[in-house]
């Protein structure tokens, strides 16, 4: 699940909690597709609609289904299904749970506990592909520096809808832990600064959440040397060999733009890990 489907789901997991929606998850797919099984779609009592699945097409055929609707069922869509007049631009079969009527406050109390950082389910009506859906918290990004790089780092995470907080150097004491909140399991940290010496007390408070993702910026120098600093105050050689360096997936990058792509990717693919852990 990447961040931005993340988002959908969450978004029409709330939206069916209120009275007359209707959700829709895709429960099996038959051959390759662009969103994965568990991906939901809520369906409002005028027609709109409120995360994604496919397209405007299959979203509207959908909308049309559901109004027919008094109890789940299951369709399938593409390949393989009996609606000749309808075909999905892949040539692949989905099979979606079509609920008129979910259960709201189950959908509210897993809402509710999103919102609160913690993961949550969400048992669906009977069908023989999916009883469960699994949903974690949105992804959550912490960064921490100075310099073109956390501003580019910034502005592309916020642009592809990642929940961020910006710390920079001058909200920061040197040699004294930040003030705001230890990461949780669903939060990244990312370090950009290239004086070194500022990175301890932060990576010292951020390996003291459950944060799945902790990075710092700097060559093989300045990784020795945040090692040995890091020894000195005590962490253990596991807490230290949590923090990722180099950081991001492209090796040796060294313009500011570039690099924020290639961090940005890098803590997807972790955020994207948690989901079968």
């Amino acid at each position: 699940m990447n961040a931005a489907q993340a988002s959908h789901d969450h978004a029409a997991l709330l939206a069916a909690a209120r009275d007359g929606a209707a959700l829709c998850t895709i429960v099996a797919i038959d051959g390759g597709f662009s969103r994965r099984i568990g991906a939901q779609l809520a369906i409002l009592p005028d027609g709109g609609v409120v995360g994604s699945l496919a397209d405007n097409c299959l979203e509207h055929q959908l909308a049309s289904d559901v109004a027919k609707l008094s109890e789940p069922v299951v369709h399938r869509y593409g390949r393989g299904s009996p609606f000749i007049d309808f075909r999905l631009p892949c040539g692949s079969g989905i099979d979606i749970l079509l609920d008129p009527h979910p259960d709201r406050r189950a959908c509210m109390r897993a809402a509710d506990m999103l919102a609160a950082r913690q993961p949550a389910t969400l048992d669906l009506p009977a069908n023989p592909h999916l009883p469960q859906r699994r949903y974690i918290p949105a992804l959550a990004l912490d960064i921490v520096g100075a310099g073109p790089e956390v501003e580019c780092l910034t502005t592309v995470a916020k642009a592809s809808g990642v929940e961020t907080r910006l710390v920079r150097k001058d909200a920061l004491s040197l040699g004294q832990r930040p003030d705001y909140p230890v990461p949780d399991r669903w939060t990244a940290t990312v370090l950009l600064f290239h004086d070194h010496e500022w990175e301890t007390a932060v990576l010292a408070h951020a390996l003291s959440g459950d944060g799945f993702y902790v990075a710092a910026q700097g060559g093989q120098n300045a990784r020795l040397a945040r090692v040995a600093r890091l020894r000195e105050t005590g962490l253990s050689e596991t807490q230290i060999d949590r923090i990722r360096a180099p950081v991001g997936l492209i090796p040796s990058c060294r313009e500011p733009d570039i690099l924020a792509v290639s961090i940005l990717a890098e803590v997807f693919a972790a955020y994207e890990k948690l989901r079968c852990a």
